[in-house]
């Protein structure tokens, strides 16, 4: 169930080739990776001998792999997952269990690990399909599809055989694959999800983000390219471009929320493009106040941006308690709100009396928002300006990231800004134009997709859902 007033993660991966302790590696990696995914954690490795090794939980990385759990995950060779669940059945704890990546099978030519960053829009189908056909599922994930079609075909290899299942499959995916020689890391033709290519001694690493690539001391050294397949073997790495060329189309969102602020996407530091997202904001939407400040954390860059370009001081009028877990955890509106005062608390010596810039990444349903501007009010601010880092979002995503149906999203609940300003008691309300957006990050949405996929936005998917 969506409850949160925030876009979700979708998940993080990663893969580590030829490096001893590999699962310990790859539970580094994940700890990088943790923002992408609370709901579990699973790591599968492989031995020099070819038997792979599994283990997956629910929660947080670090409450799964301790190291009587790793010191059972032998092997050179280990690939990671958390998750949050964009597909998949959730309601029944075993299912979700069930659902937790990485997956694997055994196949005509050996295992296969997979773990999956991504959606999958037409897995149903072909999952009615081969159910048809004989095939058993173990979850209701839709990368399980993947692996169900790579044991389907019958061209020669393994390889050759995940290439054709690829084909069929339509949506977003990034991949890190481990067979029982090599380790192979694929995006989808339009790169809607990040994956990047280390160097670490003389093994590989595969992640979602260089900040995985960081806490291992590993060096970048690329980007898997849009459908770029990447097989890492003891021969060295191979190149791959066995799919039809398409429009690049990475994740807006990517830029204004998902990856970490440390991270690098495209050769553009992440905390620089959202600096930039609050200097547009400045400049398109200004205001008159006494401090600019920011719904912590992620809305940070932008308002010292929007400080920068304005030249109102940043002073931070909310206070983070982090060891209260995420909004999202509890599904009833009451209780919701109640967790969003203990996260976060107004400091009452900076508000009172204050006109107040507040900046956030993006509003999804207005709830904690709202929560936060009624708070700051019982503190004494005298006005507040809320100004969003992006467009507002009037259409649901199907590449990856769960938002919730499109009619209880905030920016179609109320069809003017007015409206919306007058539900959340501010002064002025104001979210960054797409241009602005793309300004900001250097590119143009997609439509025809000439970089960035803006479908939350705009409604114009590259793959038709």
């Amino acid at each position: 169930m969506y409850t949160d007033d925030a876009p979700h993660e979708e998940c993080g991966i990663v893969g580590v080739y030829n490096l001893k302790d590999a699962a310990f590696l790859a539970m580094r990696g994940l700890f990088a990776l943790q923002h992408r995914g609370q709901e579990g954690a699973g790591i599968i490795s492989r031995s020099e001998k070819g038997e792979f090794f599994a283990h997956r939980g629910h929660g947080l990385v670090s409450e799964n792999f301790p190291p009587e759990v790793l010191h059972k995950l032998i092997g050179r060779c280990a690939t990671g997952h958390v998750r949050y669940s964009t597909s998949g059945d959730n309601s029944d704890k075993e299912e979700a269990f069930r659902n937790i990546q990485p997956f694997f099978a055994e196949t005509a030519f050996g295992g296969l690990a997979l773990a999956h960053n991504g959606n999958l829009i037409n897995a149903a189908p072909i999952r009615t399909e081969m159910i048809k056909f004989g095939h058993i599922f173990n979850s209701s994930s839709d990368s399980e599809v993947i692996l169900q079609l790579a044991a389907r075909y019958h061209n020669q290899g393994l390889i050759a055989r995940i290439i054709e299942g690829l084909k069929k499959v339509r949506g977003s995916y990034s991949l890190v694959m481990l067979t029982d020689h090599e380790m192979i890391g694929v995006r989808d033709p339009f790169g809607f999800r990040p994956l990047v290519l280390g160097k670490l001694r003389r093994g590989w690493v595969l992640a979602s983000e260089t900040c995985a690539l960081d806490i291992l001391d590993a060096k970048f050294v690329r980007e898997v390219e849009p459908g770029e397949m990447v097989v890492v073997s003891k021969g060295g790495i191979r190149s791959l471009r066995p799919f039809s060329a398409k429009p690049n189309c990475m994740c807006d969102f990517e830029y204004i929320y998902f990856a970490r602020p440390d991270s690098v996407i495209e050769g553009q530091s992440v905390q620089n493009v959202r600096v930039r997202l609050g200097e547009q904001l400045a400049k398109l939407c200004p205001a008159t106040a006494d401090i600019v400040s920011a719904v912590p954390d992620s809305g940070v860059p932008a308002a010292l941006g929007f400080s920068k370009e304005s030249g109102i001081q940043y002073n931070p009028v909310l206070v983070r308690n982090h060891y209260v877990g995420r909004t999202f955890i509890d599904p009833v509106q009451a209780t919701r709100a109640v967790r969003v005062r203990l996260k976060l608390n107004a400091n009452r010596t900076i508000v009172a009396g204050k006109r107040i810039v507040l900046v956030d990444d993006s509003i999804v349903r207005g709830t904690t928002i709202k929560v936060i501007v009624a708070m700051l009010r019982k503190a004494g601010a005298k006005e507040i300006h809320l100004r969003i880092s992006c467009p507002p979002i009037k259409h649901s995503c199907y590449y990856g990231i769960d938002t919730p149906n499109r009619s209880k999203l905030f920016a179609n609940r109320f069809n003017s800004i007015e409206k919306m300003r007058q539900y959340l008691k501010v002064d002025s309300l104001a979210f960054l134009s797409l241009a602005g957006l793309h300004t900001a990050i250097g590119k143009k949405s997609c439509g025809s997709c000439t970089g960035l996929c803006s479908a939350c936005f705009t409604g114009k998917y590259p793959v038709p859902v």
